[in-house]
């Protein structure tokens, strides 16, 4: 399901990471976001060259003012400690291999 990111753990799982880390701000009323879920987990499960993690927007209004999230799902790609691309929608799993692969 991937990690739950939070802004206590931010730094550490996602700035810090050793791997690119796929990031799926999302909200548990969103419509698109239930869709995009199972493509995350698997691509989670299936992929060993990146990490995922889930932050909860309304969870975690902080994290979302912080990176201007204005829709959800956002899914933001992180490499190296810094934001390294970003899509907002929902996305087949073929569009999200490609959004991973073009970084």
């Amino acid at each position: 399901m991937g990690m739950q990111i939070t802004s206590k753990n931010f730094e550490n799982e996602v700035l810090r990471a050793a791997k690119p880390v796929l990031v799926d701000f999302y909200a548990i009323w969103c419509g698109p976001c239930k869709m995009l879920a199972p493509i995350v987990e698997e691509l989670e499960s299936s992929r060993e060259d990146i990490l995922v993690g889930k932050v909860n927007v309304d969870d975690e209004p902080v994290l979302a003012r912080q990176f201007s999230i204005t829709a959800v799902p956002t899914i933001m790609l992180f490499k190296d400690g810094r934001e390294a691309k970003r899509t907002a929608g929902f996305m087949s799993r073929e569009e999200l291999e490609q959004f991973i692969d073009e970084v």
